[in-house]
């Protein structure tokens, strides 16, 4: 019995399909949809428990979050302390961690183990909780990239939820997508960071910014006929 998925590839689309049925599932049940996204909301609209606690470290490091599932709670580790001073990393944290809950729990495992222990029978809670941290050194070659893996698929999750096509389109009307101050300006209506927001721009294929540069180019253009190559 286990209460999280196998490893998988997950297409960038699949992904994003993922996020906007949870979108949908929000504005069905009258959650507002507004921005700046609350993501705490989407927590409300899954049954999720989301809060905050001290996690203390283990052999392997730091553990920013904790996912127990049959106790349908999410816990974030308030050790961290730019995330009580940045709300849009606050949101792109609280984003991620749902990730997590929408791609890698199994949660029709979960809800029935729940099931159970309702029931009038002799049986014990699983001890299966998923633990979300920086990748560490310390990993062998194997764990880290499983480790990159999922990671990397719930803060795709995360853009997409927080920052949604149709939001961005409707933002970058009458913004040049070109100046800083027009991005920060997206940035700061949306609720996320800079960098989540032109991340998610270059995902898109509306931007590029080469590596270690602040010049910005439009669509996938890059600049001495250099090519994209994935």
């Amino acid at each position: 019995m286990n209460l999280f998925k196998p490893v998988r590839f997950l297409r960038k689309e699949e992904i994003e399909d993922k996020a906007n049925e949870v979108l949908m599932k929000m504005q069905k049940e009258g959650f507002p949809l507004k921005w700046p996204f609350e993501a705490s909301l989407v927590a409300d609209a899954l049954e999720i428990r989301l809060c905050w606690g001290k996690i203390p470290p283990d052999n392997d490091g730091i553990i920013a979050a904790k996912i127990e599932p049959i106790y349908r709670r999410i816990t974030i580790n308030e050790e961290f302390q730019k995330l009580k001073t940045n709300n849009g990393l606050q949101q792109s944290t609280i984003a991620h961690e749902i990730g997590h809950w929408v791609l890698h729990v199994n949660q029709d495992e979960a809800d029935g183990i729940v099931k159970q222990l309702e029931l009038p029978l002799n049986c014990k809670a699983t001890a299966q909780l998923f633990l979300c941290r920086s990748i560490d050194k310390s990993l062998s070659q194997t764990q880290s990239n499983r480790q990159v893996d999922i990671e990397w698929q719930a803060q795709y999750f995360a853009s997409c939820l927080l920052m949604p096509r149709y939001i961005l389109e409707q933002k970058r009307r009458g913004r040049n997508l070109q100046n800083w101050p027009h991005l920060y300006a997206m940035a700061d209506e949306l609720g996320v960071t800079i960098s989540n927001l032109t991340n998610r721009l270059q995902d898109l294929g509306w931007i590029y910014i080469p590596k270690d540069s602040k010049q910005i180019y439009l669509g996938n253009s890059r600049p001495n006929g250099q090519q994209k190559l994935f």
